[in-house]
């Protein structure tokens, strides 16, 4: 019988068979795409960290615009995440306010983007108006207009400044402002930022304030974070109990010592008159209950303290 050669096909039809006979799945439809293009992650705890210092941010800023334009504001960090800088710039409306930003000593500059939303209700604010919600404004900012904005940018960037100096001293200056996110090129599309979103709430206006800061600069100060991660990490004990004691040093409490006996009914309490007697039977040696807002805490006796009475603690009851 003449040797047969088998076609690619039928090869693969009998491997297929094997395959199928014995239940096992090829290794190749668990494999997952990956993109060479996407930049390289930073780590969690770096983000998390970032995500802290951005918190205290929002806290400082919110205080300073509200001194700033007399008027409430609220600042709240909505997230921090790693994104190419081509999908940063697509998640900005256009236009907008745009501010290319330097970072010195480093090399590299951030974007600050302001939304319209924001900047109109706040410019009117400043030109004495009351800045409430009105006609949505779609329309470039004007040179002048900018100027106005200077000091509004002075005091974001002096908190954002005062943000990061936990971590390392970096200068934050104004390069550049631009409209069009599209004709900001201050960074090649697939280099990763890090992209902080805020949402500002000034009265009935609201609108967001992102941020985007070069991967590779957060990445050049991971040292720096971790060491003001493990610094923050033994001060918070100390620091932590400071701060409660100065929430807390204001508040009013109520003591009381009881003497606790046998119950009285009603009609027995109506019945009483002048010269009864009551008998506690409660024993001299056993300690009185100390309640503090109703809730026994310690246990001790009624002493004189000149001439005062007071209470001596002798021992702490056990919480629930």
């Amino acid at each position: 019988m003449a040797d047969r050669v088998l076609s690619q096909q039928e090869i693969d039809n009998v491997f297929k068979k094997v395959r199928e006979g014995t239940g096992e799945e090829d290794p190749s439809a668990k494999a997952q795409v990956y993109d060479f293009r996407r930049p390289d992650r930073i780590a969690k705890d770096q983000l998390r960290a970032i995500h802290l210092l951005h918190e205290n941010f929002a806290r400082n800023l919110a205080s300073s615009l509200s001194a700033y334009l007399r008027a409430y504001v609220t600042v709240n960090l909505v997230s921090v995440e790693q994104v190419s800088f081509v999908e940063f710039t697509q998640i900005l409306p256009s236009p907008t306010s745009l501010i290319a930003l330097g970072m010195k000593p480093y090399d590299g500059s951030a974007v600050l983007e302001i939304n319209p939303s924001l900047v109109f209700p706040i410019l009117e604010m400043l030109l004495g108006g009351t800045g409430k919600a009105g006609a949505k404004i779609d329309r470039e900012i004007t040179e002048i207009e900018q100027s106005i904005l200077e000091g509004l940018l002075r005091i974001i960037l002096n908190d954002l400044r005062a943000s990061w100096g936990a971590v390392a001293a970096i200068q934050f200056s104004i390069e550049a402002h631009e409209t069009e996110p599209q004709l900001l090129q201050i960074l090649a599309p697939n280099e990763a930022v890090v992209a902080i979103s805020m949402e500002v709430r000034i009265g009935e206006s609201s609108g967001m304030m992102n941020i985007g800061i070069p991967s590779i600069i957060v990445k050049m100060l991971r040292q720096k974070f971790d060491q003001q991660w493990s610094v923050r990490k033994t001060q918070a004990t100390e620091d932590e109990h400071a701060r409660m004691l100065r929430l807390i040093r204001p508040s009013r409490v109520r003591l009381d010592a009881r003497l606790t006996g046998q119950k009285l009914g009603v009609k027995a309490l109506l019945d009483l008159q002048d010269g009864d007697t009551l008998v506690f039977d409660y024993p001299a040696e056993r300690p009185l209950d100390f309640t503090v807002n109703g809730r026994l805490k310690y246990q001790g006796e009624v002493v004189v303290t000149g001439r005062k009475r007071a209470f001596q603690v002798q021992h702490l009851v056990a919480g629930p």
